[in-house]
């Protein structure tokens, strides 16, 4: 699968762009400001339905337009599928996929599967646990439809449950929680195993990737609970075996969530963490490791997504190569797959991979 096209319409610093990219290697080359990071987004807004900036559908608008616009097609061996979003500036966006809308975002981003390295993603290493449970759970939901709507499911029995203990307090009746709690237990469970498979199966290549592009130590996710302790090997993946921890946690902090008016403990709350051998990755890291780590972890989901759709998602590398020294750039060219890849930078001369060059100025690809 590849972009065939890309067509912007006031998105962004683009007032209108026809981009017909190589299917292979294309490398994006401008100065920093130029809209390189921009087309990137806008190709990742075509499978995610979201900016990967992290940033509101108002603000992908460019300045002083009713509306941004935002066209792809992807060529795929059973055809042309196309993607076309209008984003109105204060009123709710349309997306259509082939023509239709969609009963379901997440439907394109399964059908078109796309992995994204940003800067950005050092955070996944050095920032809080939330970072990372929301690594593990986009890519459970792009690799199993059920598994995400379990994910879905308990996020909407967490916010039902926060919204009584708001609202009530301490005067909330203790049967109506009895309810959620089982609720939460269930759904919580299923949430738990769900992550520790994945990190399972990402394991190994997970290792790898973070060897290939310079680490010379083992590299490994943790999972830490406030119900259950540490996850390891020995832990369950069957979802039923861990109702009965974390309903009895829930129980044991009922008052604590009463006074809080807030859901204290649960997947919501866990603590997945990365290590280099012994080493906590956040604090006892180098930059390099860091950053050799946020490339083993965008392969790894790479490689999951491959071998989930038998077919390679589109990559996007935003600006990766100009903080690596020449050892570790040399193991990201040993990781570039064959199928489409975007990569950006200011400095052609520090991309050192062949592939159509295009050159990005006041909102011009050429």
């Amino acid at each position: 699968m590849h972009l065939a096209w890309l067509e912007l319409r006031d998105f962004r610093s683009y007032e209108d762009l026809d981009f017909r990219p190589d299917p292979g290697v294309n490398v994006l080359v401008g100065r920093n400001g130029a809209g390189k990071t921009n087309v990137l987004e806008a190709i990742g807004y075509l499978s995610a339905l979201r900016s990967f900036r992290g940033s509101p559908d108002g603000a992908l608008i460019r300045a002083g337009a009713a509306a941004g616009i935002v066209r792809g097609g992807f060529d795929r061996a059973a055809g042309e599928v196309r993607v076309e979003v209008e984003i109105p500036d204060g009123a709710r966006r349309r997306v259509l996929f082939n023509g239709k809308r969609p009963q379901r975002f997440a439907t394109v981003a399964r059908e078109l599967p796309l992995v994204a390295f940003l800067p950005d993603d050092l955070g996944l290493l050095k920032g809080g646990p939330g970072g990372r449970r929301e690594y593990i759970d986009d890519l459970i939901a792009r690799l199993h439809p059920s598994a995400g709507a379990d994910l879905a499911e308990y996020e909407k029995a967490l916010r039902q449950r926060n919204s009584l203990l708001r609202a009530e307090g301490p005067a909330a009746d203790s049967l109506t929680i009895d309810v959620w709690d089982e609720r939460l237990a269930d759904l919580g469970s299923r949430v738990f195993t769900h992550r520790l498979r994945l990190l399972d199966r990402i394991a190994p290549v997970l290792a790898d990737a973070y060897r290939t592009v310079g680490g010379t130590e083992e590299l490994t996710f943790t999972y830490a609970t406030q119900w259950m302790g540490t996850a390891g090997r020995e832990t369950s993946r069957e979802p039923g075996d861990h109702i009965p921890a974390l309903r009895d946690a829930l129980m044991s902090r009922r008052s604590r969530d009463l006074d809080q008016r807030t859901t204290t403990l649960g997947p919501h709350r866990d603590d997945p963490g990365i290590r280099i051998d012994a080493r906590d990755a956040r604090t006892q890291a180098s930059q390099g490791e860091q950053r050799s780590a946020a490339l083993g972890l965008r392969i790894a989901a790479y490689r999951a997504l491959e071998s989930r759709h038998d077919r390679p998602p589109v990559l996007l590398l935003d600006d990766v190569f100009s903080e690596l020294d020449p050892q570790r750039a040399a193991g990201v060219l040993q990781l570039l797959p064959k199928g489409q890849v975007f990569v950006t930078t200011a400095r052609d001369d520090e991309v050192p991979v062949e592939g159509r060059r295009w050159s990005v100025h006041d909102g011009t690809v050429t």
